[in-house]
């Protein structure tokens, strides 16, 4: 089987290439733009067929969530279109595709863990390009599947953690908001249950997954400092009108992932305890 894996050198997509060599039945195709410009729709075709590609793994996104309110264009090329342009050219080969996409389809105003099945309502130029592709996606190929994940981190690439880190060790103190609440996720687990639903097979729909449990940013910080061993600085917790920012961020985007364990058998960590695994990793680097 060959696998088209879009946006390779980011955070999932590092990831899954660690991953591949332990699937020798696959044959994967690793690109980023350098490789595959996804926002043009002749070089998509033309990659898909030259290459017979029989499922896709999009991980390329536009996630600069405070630029993307005044750069719509880009982020809308990059989020919305682009997908569909995956989507229409693997639907012709009959193929698969699972598309990547966020808990910013949610205004983030419940008090439950959001289900599939919940009305999303993004507050985001982010959010709403991506809304935008999950119905492009599964109107354009049939045997799709959408994963919403949020919090991403990994010891690859810019994020929370590694910022957390940086900063920790820099600063005598820092100011991080508390009344956002939702869950870390950590790459390489959803990259594992990636791997695991390309294994068993597609059963098209909408899914969710996140690591376990439940956090703010602010409790998330001390976890990072403390498990990293970081006590010289003293983490303060701010309100969201402390540090306003260009894109509305939803207050609460906990994830209910009920469907993805019952579908697919998955066994998801707390997200502390996948934490813990990857700043061991980065501390080794």
């Amino acid at each position: 089987m060959n696998i088209l894996i879009t946006g390779c050198n980011g955070q999932l997509g590092s990831e899954l290439q660690l991953l591949e060599a332990g699937l020798p039945n696959y044959v994967f195709f690793n690109t980023d733009v350098e490789e595959l410009d996804i926002t043009d729709q002749g070089k998509v075709d033309q990659y898909i067929e030259e290459h017979e590609i029989d499922g896709i793994v999009n991980c390329a996104a536009y996630t600069a969530v405070d630029r993307a309110e005044s750069d719509k264009e880009v982020c809308t090329s990059l989020n919305t279109v682009a997908p569909v342009y995956l989507a229409t050219a693997i639907e012709r080969r009959g193929g698969w595709m699972i598309h990547i996409s966020t808990d910013y389809v949610f205004n983030g105003k419940a008090y439950r863990p959001y289900r599939e099945e919940d009305t999303p309502s993004p507050d985001s130029v982010y959010g709403s390009t991506k809304l935008a592709s999950e119905f492009g996606v599964m109107k354009f190929c049939k045997r799709s599947l959408v994963i919403r994940t949020g919090w991403l981190y990994s010891s690859f690439g810019k994020n929370f953690v590694k910022t957390m880190l940086r900063l920790g060790r820099d600063k005598d103190s820092l100011g991080v908001i508390f009344d956002q609440v939702g869950t870390p996720t950590y790459a390489h687990d959803l990259a594992q249950a990636i791997i695991s639903i390309i294994q068993q097979g597609i059963t098209p729909g909408m899914y969710h997954f996140s690591n376990e449990g439940v956090t703010s940013w602010y409790d998330f910080a001390l976890a990072i400092h403390r498990l990293a061993g970081i006590e010289g600085c003293q983490v303060k917790p701010l309100h969201t009108e402390e540090y306003p920012t260009p894109a509305h961020r939803p207050h609460y985007s906990v994830l209910d992932k009920t469907k993805i364990k019952k579908v697919y058998g998955l066994q998801i960590p707390h997200w502390e305890v996948s934490l813990k695994q990857c700043i061991a990793k980065i501390a080794q680097e």
